[in-house]
Parts: C-alpha cells; structure tokens; sequence
C-alpha cells in the first residue's frame, strides 16, 4: 500500500468500538465522522469487549444484528465487527478511513497490548486501511469530559488524513481528562511504559474458596518524557503512531551472524 492522502469529504468512514454498540463515545464519534464526511458506517460489538484486545472469534458463529441506517451490532470482538465490515458488509465499496472509539477511558502505554480499541485499528491496518484509535481519558471519580474529545477529534483526524498515510501504521489518539479549555496543544508521542502497581486482589467467596480480581491500572512513578503517559499528565492531547511491524530489526541482525 504506498502512502496516501485521505479526501475526508469523499471518503466512507467506517466506525467501531469496544465498548459496545449503545456507548455515548461511539455516538460522540459518529457525529463526528459525519461532519467531515457523509458516508459513515457503524460496525460495532453487541456488548462491552473491553480489554479483549486483537482477539478473534473462531470456535463458534457470529451474529449480525441490523441496528438501523448503516448501524451493525456483532455479537463478538472489536476484531470481529472489523473483519466483517471489511470483508462482507462493504466488500464491494471498501472504507477510506477506519476510526475506533471514543474510548470510554484512555489506552497509553502498555495498554495498548490489551486494549480492544486499539485492536479494531490495528485490524484495519492488516486489512491495509488508514485507522484511528481514539480515547478519553477520565477520572474514575468524575463524569467523562467528552467535550474535550469533541472538541479536538476533527483537527487531529483532519490534520492526519491531510498528510501520506504511513504503511503498517495505526495512530493511537488519547484526550486529557480535563475540560477542552484547560488543554494545552496537541503533542506526536511515543508509547510509553507504565510503572505499574499491584492491580491483582484475592478474596473469599462465601464458601471460603478464593477468587481474584484484576483491576484498573494503578500507575507508579513519573512517565518518561516524550511518551503518551507524560503528555496526557501535561493536559495535551497524544498524538502516537504505531508500527505494526514486529520485528527487532538490530537483534535480527545478530541472530542473521548466528543462524545463518
């Protein structure tokens, strides 16, 4: 796929999620996608699939539910609702532009391993299409500041499709958990590394046998400058391209003097 510009005007707009088809982020971002374009379509899971990450459905059928106007609900993964948009449901007409979320909460750093948000652009840069992962940031104390993803989407989203888009390449969006008028700029970040706290509880259930509990992300220790985690503690917007691929070219190298 060589490089190319996105003409948001003409483009058809593909939308998923992981927080399921009814999430407030992925109506925020259908309004979104369809006042830069008009020919936009929502493909999205049946229930909530946080955390399901780049899983894909093989041991048992997929349903397809019609929701309405160019409204889809898959019964399945973020993965799943992108496979069968792209290789069913718009076959003949293929997107120009797949963007995931609003996630209902921000993927930084190591997230992005899990998070199924970022599963569904990663799935449509396999399929060789342009895709943006988008996430809000909140406190789990406060409401959700949607206002500030509305208010920043469309200028990241068009100052990315004005530019080549990259082979292999995702774009990782995350929006700061304040108001849009305490943001301070949009900043092109690496992925950083969370310190990450114990997250893991073990208790009784009433039988006395124990369970255990994965929970939130509980983050220890400053974020390295540069990354998505120090942006979005700086109130910016995190801007982060990700290459999907894989391999450590240096340590191939080495391994090529090993093996031959």
């Amino acid at each position: 796929m060589p490089d190319r510009h996105i003409d948001l005007a003409q483009a058809r707009i593909l939308i998923s999620n992981d927080d399921g088809i009814e999430a407030p982020g992925l109506v925020l971002l259908e309004k979104i996608a369809r006042d830069l374009g008009a020919d936009v379509w929502v493909v999205a899971p049946e229930q909530e699939q946080s955390g399901a990450s780049h899983s894909l459905t093989t041991r048992r059928p997929l349903r397809l539910r019609e929701a309405g106007a160019r409204h889809f609900a898959v019964d399945g993964t973020p993965t799943d609702c992108v496979m069968l948009a792209v290789k069913h449901l718009l076959r003949d007409h293929l997107p120009d532009l797949v963007l995931s979320g609003i996630n209902e909460g921000s993927n930084l750093g190591d997230d992005l391993t899990y998070s199924g948000t970022v599963a569904a652009a990663m799935e449509a840069t396999l399929l060789d299409l342009p895709a943006i992962a988008l996430s809000q940031k909140h406190a789990r104390d406060r409401s959700v500041p949607w206002q500030t993803a509305a208010r920043f989407a469309p200028e990241v989203i068009r100052r990315l499709c004005a530019r080549p888009w990259p082979e292999h390449t995702l774009v990782n969006v995350n929006f700061p958990g304040v108001g849009p008028e305490r943001v301070r700029g949009i900043a092109a970040t690496a992925q950083g590394k969370r310190g990450i706290a114990d997250n893991l509880t073990q208790r009784l259930d009433p039988h006395g046998r124990p369970y255990y509990w994965i929970g939130p992300v509980h983050e220890d220790g400053a974020a390295e400058p540069g990354t998505d985690l120090a942006a979005i503690n700086d109130d910016l917007v995190s801007v982060t391209p990700i290459y999907l691929d894989l391999t450590n070219r240096p340590v191939l190298a080495s391994l090529q003097q090993v093996f031959g």
